[in-house]
């Protein structure tokens, strides 16, 4: 029986401050395939998480069981954000409460401009993330606002993704596998702009294969192995045991 996550601090971080995100006992299926099996676990505001595992292990299924996207089906548990439920909320409803999602896929929308991307997404007025603030941050999307979305590179389409996301001025930013397919180069520039969003207050969870390169990133650190967690600590314990990256995630 998992114990429930006390809502009035983080137990999983050295520190008495109210967990930000909250995620408890929560159980997910495809169809009749139980694939999320009574995960538990708390973020800090402002903190990195990386959520690792093998190939099925059940990141992908975890990330959008939490954003309420239509599948996976949460058939029990709870998730809390900034002390509010939303665990019967619809994934539009998540979305309005500050959930942001960047989905593997990245869906760029066809016809649009990335800065018709950027302004479908933008809340009105804007509070912390304006046109110009993310082209401050993305100086590619502010050289090429005029160009079709989806005629980017990868790379940009990437943080033009991520762009949008933050245009919503959301809460928490949940990332799917947001190096693939991506240049080392372009890896380091998308890291940098986490890092300075992470400086900024944001919450930020990542999914990725490539591992090593989250865990450089990321404050702590989840491990899933077949739905379930197996570790739940900071980065640089995942780092430091080559024979958890071993069992768990083949590096």
């Amino acid at each position: 029986m998992n114990e429930k996550p006390d809502f009035s601090k983080n137990a999983n971080m050295a520190t008495t401050a109210p967990a930000f995100l909250s995620v408890w006992d929560m159980h997910s299926y495809y169809g009749e395939s139980y694939i999320v099996q009574g995960v538990s676990f708390n973020v800090h505001e402002g903190e990195i998480l990386a959520l690792l595992g093998r190939n099925g292990a059940g990141k992908t299924s975890t990330l959008r069981s939490i954003a309420r996207v239509g599948e996976p089906d949460v058939r029990h548990g709870e998730i809390w954000l900034d002390h509010q439920p939303l665990h019967n909320m619809t994934s539009y409803e998540a979305a309005a409460a500050g959930l942001g999602l960047v989905p593997e896929d990245r869906r760029i929308i066809p016809g649009l401009t990335v800065e018709e991307n950027l302004q479908l997404a933008q809340i009105a007025p804007p509070i912390g993330w304006s046109l110009e603030r993310l082209y401050e941050l993305f100086p590619r999307l502010g050289e090429r606002r005029k160009q079709e979305g989806v005629t980017l590179s990868g790379g940009e389409q990437q943080m033009l993704s991520i762009a949008r996301a933050l245009a919503r001025d959301i809460k928490v930013l949940l990332l799917d596998e947001p190096y693939e397919g991506l240049a080392p180069v372009i890896v380091d520039e998308i890291e940098k702009t986490l890092v300075h969003v992470k400086q900024q207050g944001m919450t930020t969870i990542i999914v990725e294969q490539n591992a090593v390169r989250a865990l450089e990133l990321a404050d702590r650190a989840i491990i899933l192995d077949t739905g379930s967690i197996v570790f739940d600590g900071t980065a640089s314990e995942v780092l430091e045991n080559s024979q958890l990256r071993e069992e768990y995630l083949a590096i």
